[in-house]
């Protein structure tokens, strides 16, 4: 009874560290707009068995892609003192751990792909190679926050797929407002390591190229980009006023998360990038809910 109590404790444990490994609170950012291009491609709830594959596939490809990302940057997180207590870098996950948990989290996304339908299933292979090539991007590109936006991009454009087999402008809109939201939220997170950036060589980022204050104005820039698109999004889907309302709350939110960073000081930009923003993308999908549901 000891030895299984023990035994049930380091697999919970083990769970808990992975879990935290791979940000796994951060699944926030994108699948609520996959729920809200859910529904407004069903015009209404698409049933449980739509939502529970959307789900599944957007939480399997998001762990798949930030497993890849911990295996293929252990190194670097190892030299980089923001990132040398994560679980890799200390032991506490073994890298056969976490490509165990790589292939079944893929597996996993193309399961629930077969399970919507054929266009999803076609489609997975590629939005996968996108998502790993993520962790890629950086090496090559000061451009890599734009690559991340597209990444968690894909997730409306997919869950609309999942109910309508073909893409319109609406979720399309969604898309580039999500990507324009993420990549200048990734710009100001990305300034705390941008010491690291121009130590290694290898690396590339805005920031680095920039300095701390042009990363930051390019990314005001590109959330007044977002904001616009969230806005055409508004218009096009034919959302209520509630929704309306919803986007001004996004463009005051964007505006404070600017407000709590500055080139000297980026002591808040925890704040700026998780709770902020999960305000942003939780709190407009209940907004379209609500509009959707409540007052048609």
């Amino acid at each position: 009874m000891a030895l299984n109590s023990s035994l049930r404790s380091d697999n919970g444990g083990k769970a808990a560290v992975f879990l935290e490994s791979i940000k796994f609170s951060h699944s926030v950012f994108a699948l609520p707009f996959a729920i809200i291009a859910m529904v407004l491609a069903a015009r209404g709830w698409p049933g449980a068995w739509a939502v529970f594959w959307i789900v599944v596939a957007c939480v399997g490809a998001r762990t798949a892609a930030m497993a890849f990302n911990r295996v293929a940057d252990a190194e670097f997180d190892a030299r980089n003192p923001r990132t040398a207590g994560r679980a890799m870098v200390t032991g506490a996950l073994s890298r056969e751990f976490m490509m165990g948990a790589l292939i079944v989290s893929s597996l996993l996304f193309f399961i629930a792909a077969a399970m919507l339908n054929s266009t999803c299933l076609y489609l997975a292979p590629p939005v996968l190679a996108i998502l790993f090539a993520y962790s890629y991007a950086k090496r090559v590109t000061d451009l890599s926050h734009f690559i991340l936006g597209f990444a968690l991009g894909l997730a409306p454009i997919g869950a609309w797929l999942a109910i309508r087999e073909s893409v319109t402008l609406t979720p399309l809109l969604l898309s580039l407002a999500v990507i324009c939201w993420v990549a200048g939220f990734d710009m100001i997170y990305s300034c705390q390591d941008v010491d690291v950036d121009r130590a290694e060589k290898e690396l590339h980022s805005l920031p680095k190229r920039l300095g701390v204050a042009g990363a930051l104005s390019i990314a005001r820039k590109t959330h007044v980009a977002a904001l616009i698109f969230f806005a055409l999004f508004w218009i096009v889907a034919d959302l209520g006023l509630l929704s309306g309302l919803g986007v001004i709350a996004i463009g005051a939110l964007l505006e404070h998360q600017h407000r709590l960073v500055r080139p000297n000081d980026l002591s808040r930009v925890d704040a700026a990038f998780f709770t902020t923003n999960g305000i942003i993308s939780v709190g407009f999908m209940i907004i379209v809910l609500i509009d959707m549901f409540v007052f048609p």
